[in-house]
């Protein structure tokens, strides 16, 4: 008989700093012994993947990739995004037999694969950024895993400008967390809008996603929207309006993973007020916080939807530069179960900056929603769109790179109690010093603040924000151009990057024995 001693719980640290999720207790110890002996470990393995930038041949798109500097995983690391492999297409009967063009595929294939293995940003070390540039249409959607001490808290945009066309406007887009489940309030299929879905795989082996779309009056017929194959390391758009008849103005996107896990993320262009990203809401809850609502919007749309079988009631409020107050004549919202709601608050913010609060009317009927804003900038043939998603809380630390010399603006708003958050703007891509500055936000107000610019900045910077003390507090950062005379813009939330998990200390050694 052999005796074979292993640390379970020393194995589920491991587990936890790879995956970010772990609970191991030990037989006889009680029930809250590994709460309270846990330990916070910074992961060591993370994932992203960003969409492909653009379908116009003006645009010009900026990725940058960053980590910050702090505590980490391992003494080495690697963090690099490279490029997606492009689908094929189908293949015609004449294409499979002629050997010419069998040649020609396989060539291609190889040249797309090797090219699949440069990476396109790979960030060296933490606390500085590195960016890359594309221009045109033909700029991929990126796959990438950071390890060791670039694990924790990486992070990656990527910014497009595009002056003219259908697809003006600047469009900014955090690189995801690979999931198996999104839900885009906002979406739309109606024909002044081209919303295109981007799916994108960074495993090594393929997807299958659904897609199922909800407007006012339930879910839309989509016959099309399920079994879509995401291919290995692979990125499809889908266009919303192929998948059903009906032409709905502001609807909700929901979509799951059969098999393997997905980045996915909406481009919406909208026919002369511009485009942007519509990235996922946070996940269903009863209480929703929507930050940075910029001082100068002119239109205002909240759009939510419930997904469980019960209605909604939820109050609604704005958290301005000062206090808390419901906007007039909507101080509440029924949402009625699978059906998409709208609400035109028009501009609600007057001048200051604002943040949504969505809350149960009944404190004990707390129905799990997902919301979404569409903020419009401008008038005229001068307006310009963005959404803000509903978000989660900084929490210990958030980030959000490719910040310029001028034109970025971080918000903070407080729900509940006064809190203070410490900002960290990084150093520059190409040089300066990092800065640092403390802020107060009280409770129920948004605050918005210019960051401080590295001192001799050069490039692009990241900003990093960590909650000190206080309650709760959510976060987006405004990157703002003007062009041509249009107020061109993009909003970027900011959750918790995750860079840490909550490990139960090693409370007791199990022995098992195998014959």
């Amino acid at each position: 008989m052999k005796s074979t001693h292993l640390s379970l719980i020393a194995g589920a640290a491991v587990l936890a700093a790879i995956t970010g999720f772990a609970t191991v207790t030990a037989p006889g110890a009680p029930a809250d012994t590994a709460a309270k002996s846990a330990t916070l470990l910074p992961v060591e393995r993370s994932s992203l993947v960003c969409p492909a930038p653009s379908n116009s041949d003006l645009a010009e798109t900026q990725y940058t990739a960053f980590t910050p500097a702090g505590p980490g995983g391992e003494a080495k690391g690697t963090a690099e995004l490279k490029p997606a492999l492009p689908v094929a297409d189908d293949e015609d009967e004449e294409a499979e037999t002629d050997p010419k063009k069998v040649k020609k595929a396989e060539e291609a294939a190889k040249k797309a694969k090797e090219k699949a293995e440069k990476p396109v940003l790979a960030v060296k070390e933490p606390g500085k950024p590195v960016v890359a540039e594309a221009n045109g249409s033909g700029a991929p959607a990126l796959v990438g895993t950071a390890t060791g001490r670039l694990a924790p808290g990486w992070a990656a945009q990527q910014t497009t400008e595009v002056t003219a066309g259908g697809g003006r406007g600047l469009l900014g887009v955090t690189c995801t967390a690979p999931d198996t489940d999104f839900w885009f309030p906002g979406a739309s299929t109606a024909k002044s809008r081209q919303d295109y879905i981007h799916l994108t795989n960074p495993d090594d082996t393929g997807a299958v996603a659904d897609i199922e779309l909800y407007g006012p009056k339930g879910a839309l017929k989509a016959e099309v929207g399920d079994g879509i194959t995401v291919p290995a390391r692979s990125s499809v758009a889908v266009l919303l309006s192929t998948l059903t008849t009906e032409a709905v103005d502001q609807l909700t996107a929901h979509v799951t993973t059969r098999s393997g896990r997905i980045g996915a993320v909406v481009m919406s262009a909208e026919d002369n007020v511009g485009s942007d990203w519509i990235t996922a809401s946070d996940d269903p809850s009863g209480t929703l916080v929507l930050p940075g609502i910029p001082a100068d919007a002119t239109s205002v749309q909240l759009v939510a939807f419930a997904p469980g079988e019960d209605d909604a009631d939820v109050k609604v409020q704005l958290m301005g530069k000062n206090a808390t107050f419901s906007p007039a004549g909507n101080a509440t919202l029924h949402i009625k179960s699978s059906m998409t709601a709208t609400v035109d608050l028009k501009d609600v913010t007057r001048e200051e900056p604002g943040s949504l609060r969505l809350s149960p009317v009944q404190k004990d009927r707390a129905t799990p929603i997902v919301a979404a804003l569409r903020v419009v900038r401008g008038k005229g043939d001068q307006q310009e769109v963005a959404y803000i998603p509903a978000t989660g809380p900084v929490g210990a630390r958030a980030s959000v790179p490719d910040n310029r010399a001028k034109g970025s603006t971080l918000s903070l708003t407080a729900p509940g109690a006064t809190a203070k958050v410490k900002v960290t703007a990084s150093a520059g891509s190409g040089g300066g010093e990092p800065s640092v500055e403390t802020y107060t936000v009280k409770a129920g107000t948004t605050l918005a603040v210019t960051p401080t610019a590295p001192e001799g900045l050069k490039g692009a910077y990241a900003l990093t924000v960590e909650t000190t003390s206080g309650g709760p507090v959510h976060a987006s950062r405004t990157l703002a151009r003007t062009e041509g005379g249009v107020q061109m813009f993009t909003v970027q939330t900011l959750p918790d990057d995750g860079g840490t998990v909550e490990v139960p200390s090693a409370v007791q050694d199990l022995s098992v024995l195998d014959d």
